[in-house]
Formats: C-alpha cells, structure tokens, sequence
C-alpha cells in the first residue's frame, strides 16, 4: 500500500503549496495528491478551495483572479512555525519540484459546463507532458472524464466517490474508461472494497488520519491511503 500525501501533506505543512510538496520530498514520501483550478487568464494553478479565505485568511473568490494577482495570497500564513510565504502554485512549478515522485494524483474540480471540462482538460495535458507513466487524472466531475474520453488522454483517469451510489459509482467509473476509484474513507467498507477489486479496479482510499484504520485498509489491500499526515503514517505501517 502506498502512502500518498493529501495536498502535500495538509495536517503537517501548508496544503497545496510548493513548500508543502518540498516538505513530503524531504520525508521521503514520493506520492502526493492536489488539486487543480484554471483561472481567467488559464493558468492552471494548484489550490483546493475556490475561495482564499479558509487558507489564507483574505476574502476573495479565486476565479476572479489572474496570475499577477497570487502574489498577494499567503497560504502559509496561519501556520505560526513556517517561516516562508507560500503564495498559491502553478501546476508546472509544482510539478518541477515533484518530477521523480513515483506516484502523483491530480484531482480537476468541477467545472460548470462541458466547454470549460474541455479547456482545462487540454490545457493539463499538455502540462502534465511527460508525466504519463507516474501521473493519473482524477476528478469526482463526470464531464472531466468525458472530456479526457473524447481527446483520447494518454493518462490514468480515477473517478472520486462522496456519495451513497457505492455500486452504481463502480459501474460509472468503468464507463467512463477509469482504471481506479478514489473512495471516501466513510464510504470503504470491506465489501464494497472488494466488489471493486473484483470490478479490477485500483483503489485510493481519503482521507485516512487513523493509525488503525490504515492498518485495515492495508491488509484489506488497497493500493493507495490518502492521509493528512504522511510522515506519522510511514512510522506506523
């Protein structure tokens, strides 16, 4: 079971910053997960939230943005003990800095229409170039995938599961031409694991911050635990 860090490594450093994705290099973990947004201008950027508020304190809607204004966004600023400013990441710089990690999970939020599922789409592949042998799409948004479908992606695709339609969710994911399911970790009963197993399906499993509830899913066997606190999670397992 690999160890994957959720936005870095959020209940350990800044989430989704280019300090917390140096931050789990230097622990040693090579398998992160983030998210991915496009702003006005298309830049693709790394952040989560599509407000600045939860993460930096500052009330301003991220879609309002354009590149020249992250400057003025610290996400590291409620974390007394981080000495740096972490301004909000493109995904090529964050991808500089995570070029020989093993594993990388790129989760595309939602998009309103089937025309932006498209631009951000195209617009990743290209940035994820030479990333298709360690790189898999992920997305919980249905038009994300259909839209990799139509351009004939060349990478990974898994498709997140919040909701009650445990099964029928395996069935969409292999309509969709997923080879693996995200599932939240209040969802990942023994059973369902299985019933995905047997659909041959990979299985990431967030957020999992419970020593013994990592314990179960790995001896449960899936492939990828989706944790908050990576580097406690490699002391224990």
């Amino acid at each position: 079971m690999r160890i994957i860090g959720h936005r870095g490594a959020r209940g350990e450093a800044p989430e989704n910053t280019l300090g917390g994705f140096e931050y789990i290099q230097n622990i040693g973990i090579r398998a992160v997960e983030f998210d991915v947004r496009q702003l006005k201008d298309n830049a693709l950027v790394v952040m989560h939230d599509d407000q600045f508020i939860r993460t930096t304190g500052q009330d301003k809607a991220l879609y309002e943005c354009s590149l020249e204004d992250l400057n003025h966004y610290n996400h590291a600023v409620m974390w007394s003990d981080w000495n740096k400013v972490e301004t909000t990441p493109l995904l090529n710089q964050t991808m500089t800095i995570i070029q020989n990690f093993d594993h990388i999970e790129v989760e595309v939020k939602a998009v309103n229409s089937h025309a932006a599922a498209e631009k951000i789409t195209q617009s990743l592949e290209q940035h994820l170039k030479g990333f298709e042998h360690n790189a898999i799409i992920t997305s919980f948004d249905p038009k994300i995938h259909w839209a990799l479908q139509q351009q004939k992606s060349r990478f990974k695709r898994g498709l997140l599961v919040e909701d009650d339609l445990q099964y029928q969710a395996i069935d969409q994911a292999l309509e969709l031409g997923c080879c693996q399911i995200g599932w939240m970790n209040e969802l990942a009963t023994g059973a369902l694991i299985q019933a995905t197993q047997q659909a041959k399906l990979n299985i990431s499993v967030w957020t999992v911050n419970q020593i013994e509830r990592a314990k179960q899913l790995k001896d449960l066997g899936i492939q990828g635990l989706i944790t908050d606190y990576p580097k406690l999670m490699m002391q224990h397992l």
